[in-house]
C-alpha cells in the first residue's frame, strides 16, 4: 500500500534524561547513534535529553512564579515608574466602575 523508501524510521525510542538518569520508551524518527537498555532488558535506540518533564522546574512545581520574587516588580516600579499607559488607564477605570454603579 505505502510507498517503500519515503517515510521516516518511526520506532520505539528510549529517551534519557542526562539530569536526573529517567528514562522513558515512546515511537519516534529520532535519528540515534546509540543504543540503550531499558529496564526491562530490551535494547532500543537511545536519545539522550538534557531536560524532561522529571527535571524541569515547571513540571516539577521548583520554577519560582512572578508573583514570588520578594517584590521585584515593585522595586522596578519604585526605581523605574510605571509605564504611562497604566497611570492614565487607572482613573480611567475607577470612573468606569462608579459611572456603572
Amino acid at each position: 500500500m505505502a510507498k517503500e523508501g519515503i517515510h521516516p524510521n518511526y520506532r520505539d525510542v528510549l529517551f534519557v534524561d542526562l539530569s536526573n538518569g529517567f528514562k522513558f520508551v515512546t515511537r519516534s524518527c529520532v535519528n540515534t547513534k546509540e543504543m540503550g537498555k531499558t529496564d526491562d532488558g530490551k535494547e532500543l535506540p537511545m536519545f539522550k535529553l538534557d531536560t524532561s518533564s522529571e527535571s524541569h522546574p515547571f513540571y516539577t512545581g521548583t520554577q519560582k512564579s512572578v508573583n514570588d520574587m520578594g517584590g521585584r516588580v515593585d522595586k522596578f516600579f519604585k526605581k523605574f515608574g510605571k509605564p504611562a499607559g497604566a497611570k492614565a488607564e487607572e482613573p480611567a477605570k475607577a470612573e468606569e466602575k462608579t459611572a456603572a454603579k
